[in-house]
């Protein structure tokens, strides 16, 4: 499929297809009306910016079908899950269909959409400044099956984790899952979201929208372990409010071209956002991350800090927007992005970005693309290590210092565990072959 291709020729994704779907009035409508803009626009091309460096003119739509939910996790993904501790609140979705809640928590409500439309009781979405949302929002409310939400109360805090897993294992899939998270004034939560497959050729397009009332606390984490055939198109947006605070980390290990899109706009005077990440690309994959750090309120805070390393023939893209509207005064904003060169046919790619129109800011980005420190290997080498294995400790120690700000701490082991498991599949000394982090779980 070409640049130039209207979306309304694709023929497994048409208008006939949306009614179709299982759901309550008021969500097929809603599904209509995404269908309405997503056929009335063109997929994107590499020449904009937004889309810059990456390989979405490669992707074929017509190889994908919506399809039937069904199929159990592996054995390691319930390790994943199983990490969190045994009282966690757990929900698997199996190829985009209503799941299953596992302990459920008394100031935790998890549930579909039922009767209720997406977003009802939600204050007014905000005006968006940069990079405008992407079709692939509108496609994803055109065809999901199941729309989760999870609120929690005013002034409840939830003990335990909500660990959300979305398990695709069928070829030819095209998959949209949808969660919105709503934590109430004062309230406080924390979810993991797990994006995971099978050795199948998958589309995934999953949306995440988390609101902030004034005071919320909210540990977002997504982690994305797709195969190594699938692709990903992803976008979480956030709305903070005042005196709200989010800490939301991405881990991507997995899929062939896997994007994911994070917008965080703080609305609130107080609002603080922290916007992590952790990738590591392998073989011929790609990693695609795109952020906007949106300052809508005067005295707010966003920290972001993205770390990743490439080996073999992968590529990883970096792009961030630090946007200050007029009026922001007392916004204090910081974006560093650090790449890790392991070998000499990978590539990564980082454009950092500022909008700022208010004078009273501080304001700062840092980027950085490089192979190992040949000092670091020098010092390991001539203690007796192995430079293979130096390579790899040198790795393992880059990614750590984000690896362990996970919001649920109890994950953080499991996901050590990943990040090695991918250093043995590009070919570094230590573990390699399946398991955590070789792509297809």
């Amino acid at each position: 499929m070409t640049s130039s291709t209207s979306t309304s020729s694709t023929s497994k994704f048409s208008a006939g297809a949306v009614p179709a779907l299982p759901g309550p009035g008021w969500l097929r409508q809603s599904r209509l009306a995404s269908w309405e803009r997503f056929s009335a626009s063109e997929l994107p091309r590499e020449s904009e910016e937004i889309w810059r460096y990456s390989r979405i003119e490669e992707l074929e739509l017509s190889r994908y079908a919506p399809c039937p939910p069904g199929g159990e996790l592996p054995g390691e993904l319930q390790a994943l899950v199983g990490s969190v501790g045994p009282d966690a609140t757990v929900l698997v979705s199996h190829n985009g269909g209503e799941g299953r809640i596992l302990n459920p928590q008394s100031t935790l409500r998890v549930a579909t959409f039922g009767d209720a439309p997406l977003g009802e009781g939600a204050p007014p979405a905000p005006v968006l400044h940069g990079p405008a949302a992407d079709i692939w929002t509108a496609l994803n409310g055109a065809f999901v099956q199941v729309p989760w939400r999870v609120t929690v109360a005013a002034g409840a805090t939830v003990e335990r984790p909500l660990v959300i897993v979305h398990w695709f294992d069928r070829d030819g899939c095209a998959v949209f899952p949808r969660l919105e998270v709503e934590v109430g004034d004062n309230a406080s939560l924390r979810v993991v979201e797990i994006i995971a497959s099978a050795d199948v050729d998958v589309l995934s397009v999953p949306v995440a929208h988390l609101y902030l009332r004034p005071g919320a606390r909210l540990g977002f984490g997504h982690v994305q372990l797709l195969g190594g055939r699938a692709w990903q198109l992803g976008n979480q947006v956030s709305r903070v409010g005042k005196d709200a605070t989010l800490r939301s980390m991405t881990v991507a290990l997995g899929g062939h071209y896997a994007r994911e899109r994070t917008d965080s706009v703080l609305e609130g005077p107080g609002a603080d956002s922290e916007l992590l990440a952790a990738f590591f690309g392998a073989g011929d994959q790609m990693h695609d991350l795109r952020t906007v750090q949106h300052h809508a309120a005067p005295h707010t805070r966003s920290d972001l800090l993205f770390k990743g390393a490439v080996a073999n023939k992968s590529h990883s893209v970096y792009s961030g927007l630090i946007r200050v509207e007029k009026g922001a005064r007392g916004t204090n904003a910081f974006q560093t992005n650090r790449n890790l060169v392991l070998s000499e046919g990978a590539q990564a790619d980082s454009v950092p970005t500022l909008e700022i129109e208010d004078n009273d800011v501080r304001c700062s980005h840092a980027s950085t693309v490089g192979p190992i420190d040949e000092s670091q290997l020098f010092y390991l080498e001539s203690r007796g290590v192995p430079t293979h294995a130096a390579e790899r400790l040198i790795a393992l120690g880059f990614m750590e210092d984000v690896l362990e700000r996970f919001p649920v701490g109890d994950m953080v082991g499991w996901l050590r565990q990943a990040v090695a498991g991918k250093l043995g599949s590009a070919g570094f000394a230590g573990p390699a072959g399946p398991g955590p982090g070789h792509g297809a779980v």
